[in-house]
């Protein structure tokens, strides 16, 4: 029964993850703000409860508490069986999803707000610059302001407005990579980390599930026999 608490903290500790590691990226990736993260957070909480709950119904060899567990097992193994080939059917969708949410990210690049942070933080981190290249930026009205921004830059100190407003002097400036291809790499990567930690989960919480089984009808079997 502690098996299922122990896919609790994996499950807890994959949600904090997600939300320190993968944020950026998830919130580019949706066009609306996700909850993901949390709802990891909030499903591994609720599984380390109710493996306390499985270990004191183990304590108290109650049937009926055992088949509760059971079912709750069953429940959370179906969730996740359902999400992860959601997942995998829809692979494509989000990648089309990506293109279209960074496409208008860098369109409406303001510098300030929280899509804006997210492109800068990708564009750092990635070594990267616009889609497929540094030249998506000279459609976005960002540009003929203020030019490409400085987290393209190759080297801080060695970028300026004036530089980066000059297509043909920024080429020499910033990152020639575009982030496109590093972001779906980069996340399809992690996501297999998270793939194969969730069938690993979904397996032992079908272990768990028939081992509740089966002690539920020891214990009765048992009880019957004393009676």
């Amino acid at each position: 029964m502690c098996v299922l608490m122990i896919t609790g903290v994996i499950l807890l500790a994959v949600g904090v993850w997600g939300k320190l590691t993968l944020g950026t990226y998830i919130s580019l990736i949706a066009e609306n703000s996700t909850n993901a993260p949390y709802v990891l957070i909030g499903t591994g909480t609720t599984i380390i409860v109710f493996g306390l709950f499985g270990c004191f119904a183990t304590c108290r060899g109650s049937p009926w508490m055992l088949k509760l567990y059971a079912m709750f097992l069953s429940l959370v193994f179906l969730a996740e069986l359902v999400a992860g080939i959601s997942g995998f059917v829809f692979r494509h969708e989000i990648k089309d999803t990506f293109l279209r949410t960074y496409t208008e990210a860098i369109q409406n690049y303001n510098k300030n707000d929280e899509r804006s942070h997210a492109v800068d933080n990708v564009q750092e981190s990635l070594s990267c610059c616009g889609i497929q290249s540094y030249t998506n930026w000279s459609t976005s009205p960002y540009f003929f302001k203020h030019g490409i921004p400085t987290s393209c830059c190759m080297n801080s100190s060695d970028c300026n407005t004036q530089d980066l407003r000059n297509m043909t002097v920024a080429a020499t400036k910033v990152n020639q990579k575009g982030c496109y291809d590093l972001v779906t790499s980069f996340m399809e990567t992690n996501m297999g980390i998270i793939a194969g930690v969730a069938f690993g989960i979904a397996f032992s919480q079908l272990i768990g599930m028939l081992l509740a089984c089966c002690l539920s009808r020891f214990i009765t079997a048992n009880q019957y026999e004393m009676v």
